[in-house]
């Protein structure tokens, strides 16, 4: 069996099951697009997850409950008589074949960014009146700065280097630090955060993932820190920063010995 062969029965299997669950499963049956949106919001968060993780079998399983939730929208508008599944794919298709001109027309680019540019100019033949309009509202803030700074990158609003680009931060930080009205330092703080997310996206630093790893490293580390406590049968409540700080110490150096012992 030739691979695009069984990777169209499996895609054919999946839409029969939806079929099937859709006319006999009461759970299934009682779902719309409303009572899907916040788990499929849960489900890609939990693909986020695997990612950041680099969990083989967990990216595999995740990404299997995200295909669930678009066919299943897809059947729910295809009982409306609105559109079903390969409406939208073809809809998808036609989508990329016409933003990629470089691959199906005679346009010519070699670089990424030139991809980009013209990614954004055929939005804009769309029919869009911004290139931020696309930038979806309920994105998490940190994301959505991450995207409106790579989309305005496409029609070439962009720092030359990396220096302007980190002088903007200091920039930033000064207007903070002399700021003295509580709502406008709450503006001069995004504006430094704005900048700082800037910055790793001009350093191929997406903002979005670093902080989570460095929350997974915090929520880690400072869970081997309350083991170490309770260890030694200590009520971190009545523990000074002191003493905290020398069990922080602790749970860094045992991290990074199971790290170097893991190598």
């Amino acid at each position: 069996m030739s691979l695009r062969k069984n990777q169209l029965d499996a895609f054919n299997r999946l839409l029969d099951i939806m079929d099937e669950l859709r006319e006999k499963c009461p759970w299934d049956q009682k779902q719309t697009n409303e009572t899907l949106r916040t788990l499929t919001l849960e489900e890609v968060y939990e693909l986020s997850d695997a990612i950041l993780e680099q969990n083989t079998e967990e990216i595999k399983k995740e990404l299997g409950d995200v295909f669930l939730h678009l066919v299943f929208y897809a059947k729910i508008a295809h009982e409306k008589q609105q559109f079903d599944v390969a409406d939208v794919l073809n809809s998808l298709c036609e989508k990329l074949i016409f933003r990629h001109p470089h691959i199906y027309g005679e346009t010519k680019v070699d670089t990424e960014e030139q991809v980009l540019e013209n990614w954004e100019k055929l939005k804009l033949k769309e029919g869009n009146t911004s290139v931020l309009s696309g930038v979806p509202s309920s994105l998490p803030a940190l994301i959505k700065a991450y995207r409106i700074q790579d989309k305005v990158k496409g029609v070439g609003f962009e720092f030359k280097n990396s220096t302007d680009v980190f002088a903007k931060i200091n920039e930033e930080i000064t207007e903070f630090q002399q700021e003295t009205d509580p709502d406008k330092q709450e503006m001069e703080f995004g504006d430094i955060l704005f900048s700082l997310i800037n910055y790793g996206r001009f350093m191929g630093i997406n903002a979005e993932d670093a902080l989570e790893r460095s929350n997974k490293k915090f929520i880690h580390r400072f869970q081997t820190l309350e083991q170490l406590a309770r260890d030694e049968n200590k009520n971190m409540a009545e523990m000074d920063l002191h003493a905290l700080e020398n069990f922080w110490k602790r749970a860094k150096e045992l991290e990074q010995k199971t790290s170097t012992n893991s190598i």
